[in-house]
């Protein structure tokens, strides 16, 4: 009986001893929790990330720090965050362009969407907004590709994403136009790129666009997709402009790497989601003209499987590459 009672204390203190096994959930978090950013500070995915990321630190009494890695159109920090223990305390704040777009144009990609991470909360989705600068002659979307065809030395756009690549280049394929892309680290600097009419166009997320919209900077010429946004009631969206085929529409998640234990999964995606049903929160994110949340667990990786598959079929389609 003494030795049985020796081994059993002996596994429980092995247990304990170990990293990210199930018994240290309950002491979950007791350090400082990373969220990690694929973007420069002022884009899309780093408003969403600290919107939430504030809220969920206040209703857990946790530490947490917003992180930017950008690069890549987000890739160095998804592959960074791939290779982090799985403790929960890395959190990847992922966008449709690092996974799921990544995922169907890179067949050398250093890691899965659905293999490296386990997918926890959508953050929102939402459409995409097409800008020229406010003083530009074009009114239209049918304006703009006229104008771009009679100036093709000075037509080129800014992107900071595969996605936002995608949606400009669908709207070339569908069209007609010509147009260079300029790659650029956040959304910030692709518009600002415009402003200063430098870039002729940017097809980009609405939460740093949509401000400078409002503040006579930028002209919104459509927002991708069949429907208005609620934030641009007067933008007509691209099918109503002419060109439904242009109807990519993003969204922006957590993520925690493959292997984290089960216990923190589910308290990370439980408080997140109080974070996220939050009426501030919810207010929040529709004022950058997204849908707040979204699938969570399996239904939210079903979700970026099926993303996959269409972003492949749509680059395969316009015979797109990718460095």
């Amino acid at each position: 009986m003494q030795i049985r009672g020796f081994i059993v204390c002996l596994l429980t203190a092995l247990l304990l001893a170990v990293p990210g096994a199930t018994p240290a959930a309950g002491t979950y978090p007791d350090h400082v929790i990373r969220f990690l950013v694929g973007f420069a500070a002022g884009g899309g995915n780093d408003i969403f990330a600290r919107l939430v990321v504030q809220k969920f630190q206040a209703n857990t009494g946790a530490t947490t720090i917003v992180e930017n890695k950008p690069g890549a159109g987000g890739r160095i920090a998804s592959d960074y965050a791939a290779h982090q223990p799985a403790d929960g305390y890395t959190v990847l704040v992922g966008a449709t362009g690092q996974m799921s777009i990544a995922a169907a144009i890179y067949p050398d990609l250093s890691y899965s969407p659905t293999k490296s991470f386990i997918p926890l909360n959508m953050i929102a989705s939402f459409p995409l907004v097409l800008v020229v600068p406010a003083n530009h002659p074009a009114k239209s979307v049918k304006e703009l590709v006229a104008w771009a065809k009679a100036h093709p030395d000075k037509a080129n756009y800014g992107s900071s994403s595969p996605s936002f690549t995608i949606a400009s280049e669908t709207l070339k394929l569908k069209t007609g136009m010509p147009g260079v892309a300029i790659p650029f680290k956040g959304t910030n600097e692709s518009t600002l790129c415009v402003v200063s009419g430098q870039c002729l166009f940017t097809i980009a997320d609405g939460p740093p666009t949509i401000p400078l919209v409002k503040g006579g900077k930028l002209r919104a010429l459509a927002v991708t997709g069949s429907e208005r946004s609620p934030e641009l009631p007067d933008v007509p969206s691209m099918k109503e402009a002419g060109y439904p085929d242009v109807d990519t529409k993003l969204w922006s998640g957590f993520f925690v790497p493959a292997g984290t234990p089960g216990p923190i999964v589910a308290k990370l995606t439980s408080e997140l989601g109080r974070a996220l049903a939050d009426p501030d929160v919810q207010a929040g994110l529709r004022k950058m003209a997204v849908t707040p949340g979204g699938p969570t667990g399996e239904a939210f990786k079903q979700r970026i499987e099926a993303d996959i598959k269409s972003f492949g079929e749509v680059v395969k389609a316009a015979k797109l590459t990718f460095k």
